[in-house]
């Protein structure tokens, strides 16, 4: 129980792939301008993070290694990460016809998401279980939805607040988004197996 804590306090805080990691800023500055778009984004986000995680653990170790083609995970990733993108947009787009006008614009930017693509990378690296390679995956989502809530919120206040002229726009987001990574740095001296010993 110890290691999914861990697991999970990292991931969400101390090593936010949004403010720590830096990946995942496209999507991340793109959807928290709108913040109705947050929720839509983050959901679908969590989904093909998740479910990515496991896909690319099982093709990994079972595929991969066996065959002695490590070196080809790169593209193997980038290949089922898409395909599995793919087929979550037309499963949803048949089933859910309704839910796929709300995420659907969502759904392409997942496909070639440095984010997704590197808690793939990091579960390899980190040599997690498959049942920690998926709760990775998932808190990892959870960060990234906490990162564009906050800043989705952070944004919304900037709508109203009046900048001096050369701040306007894009470089007071980007001020903003580094004060609150600043704040998230904070998090990585915690060292968290001694809170769970």
């Amino acid at each position: 129980m110890g290691e999914i804590l861990m697991i999970m306090i990292g991931a969400i805080l101390a090593e936010n792939f949004v403010f720590t990691r830096f990946l995942g800023i496209y999507p991340f500055l793109a959807v928290s301008e709108k913040p109705s778009a947050v929720i839509a984004s983050s959901a679908t986000m969590t989904f093909v993070m998740t479910v990515s995680a496991a896909a690319t653990w099982i093709i990994y170790h079972k595929l991969l290694v066996p065959y002695e083609l490590e070196y080809l995970r790169t593209l193997a990733f980038a290949l089922i990460i898409a395909a599995l993108v793919q087929l979550i947009e037309l499963s949803i787009k048949k089933y859910f016809a309704g839910l796929h006008k709300t995420i659907g614009a969502y759904l392409p930017l997942m496909a070639m998401n440095c984010a997704v693509l590197g808690a793939a990378f990091i579960n390899i690296d980190s040599e997690y279980s498959f049942v920690n390679a998926v709760l990775f995956g998932l808190f990892a989502a959870i960060g990234f939805t906490l990162a564009t809530v906050i800043f989705a919120g952070v944004r919304e206040r900037l709508y109203f607040s009046e900048p001096p002229s050369a701040f306007k726009g894009i470089p007071i987001a980007l001020v903003t988004a580094g004060l609150i990574a600043m704040a998230f740095a904070g998090f990585q001296n915690i060292e968290i197996s001694k809170l769970f010993s």
